[in-house]
């Protein structure tokens, strides 16, 4: 079987997106690891499925998979891509859409070249991010790793991270710390991590070990989990420019409605049809 697809990336976080509202998919699970792989299949970090929504409050659902065939709740570079392709492909007429995620509802809308999205609120208590503690929101919990004591702030997008503050990333082995945080037994659901480095208390550098995916050039839920646990450390304002190696996001978490608010780029790389094995 011959399966349309569209390449995207928002910050160099690439997606391979398959319009499953135009046209009858086959059952994806089986076929997104093939399809992440860099080597045999397409390529990418995450696989992103366009549904009609099943919640009747929506206008589209969002279906995501990692590079190793995992299914997980939401992505925040990749929800921009979604609403960038589902316009453009005219799967909707809306320039803010309401899209079923496995996180709740997510409502990103278009502004010219960026798309902004609503992230809704984070959970910071422990047993809904979820990590092994029942603290209220937990901030600067040790563990050790690697070897070594790190302090996580843990902060839920709709899926599970854990920010460490640093005070350079270039210096670290992300391919030694990222693996052993993610698999650590304090995350049940295993996590995304983000290593940050305070720049000014408006910006942050930022390196990402993503869940399932590993080291990764841009990651929207990371970004606003970090946005997050820099005002609870007192360690940045409400309102900042997150640096990835991707490029820059703009954060904000508010006062008014407790939403953290993100926006930044998308780019359409490529389109193309794969033979399914």
């Amino acid at each position: 079987m011959r399966l349309p697809f569209t390449k995207m990336h928002g910050l160099g976080n690439d997606f391979v997106v398959l319009d499953g509202v135009s046209r009858r998919l086959p059952e994806v699970a089986p076929h997104a690891r093939f399809l992440c792989d860099r080597r045999f299949g397409i390529g990418c970090d995450q696989l992103l499925v366009v549904l009609p929504a099943r919640d009747a409050t929506c206008d589209l659902r969002m279906q995501i998979f990692n590079a190793d065939g995992s299914e997980v709740e939401m992505c925040g570079n990749g929800i921009r891509c979604f609403a960038r392709f589902v316009v453009e492909r005219g799967l909707t007429t809306k320039e803010e859409i309401r899209v079923e995620t496995g996180a709740g509802v997510i409502i990103p809308r278009l502004e010219g070249e960026l798309v902004r999205v609503d992230m809704g609120r984070p959970r910071l208590a422990g047993p809904e991010i979820p990590v092994a503690s029942d603290e209220a929101v937990v901030i600067g919990h040790p563990l050790e790793v690697a070897g070594e004591e790190r302090r996580f702030t843990c902060v839920s997008m709709g899926n599970p991270h854990g920010v460490c503050f640093v005070e350079a990333v270039a210096d670290l082995d992300l391919s030694r710390l990222g693996p052993a945080v993610e698999h650590h037994p304090f995350f049940p659901q295993r996590a995304n991590i983000e290593f940050v480095q305070v720049d000014t208390p408006d910006e942050v550098t930022v390196r990402v070990w993503e869940r399932g995916a590993g080291e990764t050039l841009a990651c929207g839920t990371g970004a606003s989990a970090v946005c997050v646990a820099g005002v609870l450390e007192g360690r940045s304002e409400r309102d900042i420019t997150v640096h990835l190696p991707g490029g820059d996001l703009q954060l904000a978490w508010s006062e008014r409605d407790d939403h953290v608010y993100m926006a930044g780029p998308t780019a359409e790389v490529f389109t193309g049809e794969i033979d399914l094995r």
